[in-house]
């Protein structure tokens, strides 16, 4: 990780140390754009096909039976399964407090207008599974679409012949209705356009690397496709320290979000330099203890710290970056949370470490990277509904409301709009 002063940087500098790892370049999008389209166009027998060609996929069937699912249990061992069941309650006590509530209201005497929420029927999940195992993913996803009362929930991830049976047993969990061994832009092309054997989704939800963000990208712009949840893509860390932290909490904190892949990014923002270099000799300690120290050193490429004055100017920085995950390890976190305007999950104070939202606090981890964070949400129970606008207009309500809706009918120049109205009001 390079160290900068913030005040020896010029704008554009600081602009080149913010840029991420890119996404959705020219030739991602020339290598996951035939995918896509092929699976549009031949459906689970091309999906299938590049299941076979990327993933190893080499089992009888990609749709995973009942009995797979309820066998987990005995394959597993109790501290595993005890820890999913833990982590799915916490997840599932905050996201409960998420259900929206319908609501009416009389805006003029005579008319009363309401709104109600109502489930997204098919909802598909997109589990990574390259070069990780991610049963939490599963949870994140799943329990909101079950509070959310979702009629069909389909879950996928990549796998030579079998998923693994945390990721089957988190799935049980959450009530997921189908689970496929299938994964990468083909499988998210085979959940937003369907297959004589397998019907389409309604919307796509889950992250992935840059393939995956690429075909969910596509999917989401074709009248034929999908919508999906957020742009969701790589992994990345945004830490803000003073001279109290601990040089061990934030260089594991650092590796913790390294460790994903190379491609995500981290930066650390500090009011002390002594702090930075302290950083980066336990950064060196800790990664010759790290079974996946070549994606930590990957990501560690892109990675970078940056000296400041004080607090508030690094939350300034922070706002500007908009980090999926930021952590405030100072003094009194609490008091600058109003501060906090882009970021997708805040974690304050030293003991609160990124790795604990993303398994077990009760908070999602699905959430926006790429700067997203100015304007999308991670991912709700909202996420997996739609609101549903309902009005009932008396005849004295229409007496009251006539001249406001003719008149702006008119100003537009819609008269058959006006009419409607003039015709009521006649009879």
């Amino acid at each position: 990780m390079k160290t900068y002063q913030l005040n020896k940087i010029s704008k554009s500098e600081l602009e080149k140390i913010f840029s991420r790892p890119s996404v959705s370049n020219a030739d991602v999008m020339g290598i996951v754009r035939p995918i896509v389209n092929d699976v549009k166009n031949n459906g689970l027998k091309a999906a299938i096909k590049y299941a076979v060609k990327l993933d190893q996929f080499s089992g009888e069937s990609v749709f995973v039976s009942k009995k797979e699912i309820n066998s987990t249990e005995k394959q597993l061992d109790k501290k595993i399964k005890t820890a999913l069941t833990t982590a799915a309650g916490n997840i599932e006590k905050f996201h409960a407090k998420q259900l929206p509530k319908s609501y009416e209201v009389q805006t003029t005497k005579g008319i009363k207008c309401r709104r109600e929420f109502r489930a997204i029927e098919n909802v598909g999940l997109y589990i990574p599974g390259g070069t990780a195992v991610l049963p939490s993913t599963m949870l994140m996803l799943g329990i909101p679409a079950k509070i959310a009362g979702c009629k069909r929930t389909v879950a996928i991830t990549p796998a030579q012949n079998k998923i693994h049976p945390a990721v089957l047993f988190a799935a049980k969990i959450c009530g997921v209705d189908e689970v496929l061994k299938i994964g990468g832009a083909h499988g998210i092309a085979l959940l937003a356009y369907g297959d004589l054997k397998f019907n389409k989704v309604d919307k796509i939800f889950g992250p992935g690397n840059k393939y995956i963000t690429a075909a969910k990208t596509l999917v989401s712009i074709d009248p034929e496709g999908c919508p999906i949840d957020m742009p969701a893509g790589p992994s990345e860390l945004l830490i803000i320290a003073d001279d109290n932290a601990r040089a061990e909490f934030i260089a594991a904190d650092i590796l913790s979000q390294a460790e994903h892949g190379i491609d995500s990014q981290i930066i650390l923002i500090t009011t002390t330099s002594k702090l930075a270099l302290q950083v980066e000799l336990e950064i060196i300690r800790q990664l010759e203890h790290l079974d996946r120290k070549d994606f930590a050193l990957g990501a560690l490429g892109n990675s970078s710290k940056i000296i400041v004055e004080n607090i508030n100017e690094a939350i300034k920085l922070s706002n500007t970056y908009a980090p999926e995950h930021l952590i405030l390890n100072i003094a009194g976190a609490e008091k600058y949370v109003d501060k906090i305007q882009n970021a997708g999950s805040v974690f304050l104070g030293e003991y609160s470490a990124e790795s604990i939202g993303d398994y077990a606090s009760g908070t999602n981890h699905s959430l926006p990277t790429y700067g997203y964070t100015r304007s999308f949400s991670g991912v709700t129970v909202e996420s997996f509904m739609k609101s549903v606008s309902f009005q009932k207009v008396t005849r004295e309500g229409l007496n009251r409301i006539a001249e406001t809706v003719i008149t702006l009918a008119e100003t537009e120049k819609l008269d058959a709009h006006a009419n409607a109205v003039k015709i009521r009001i006649k009879k």
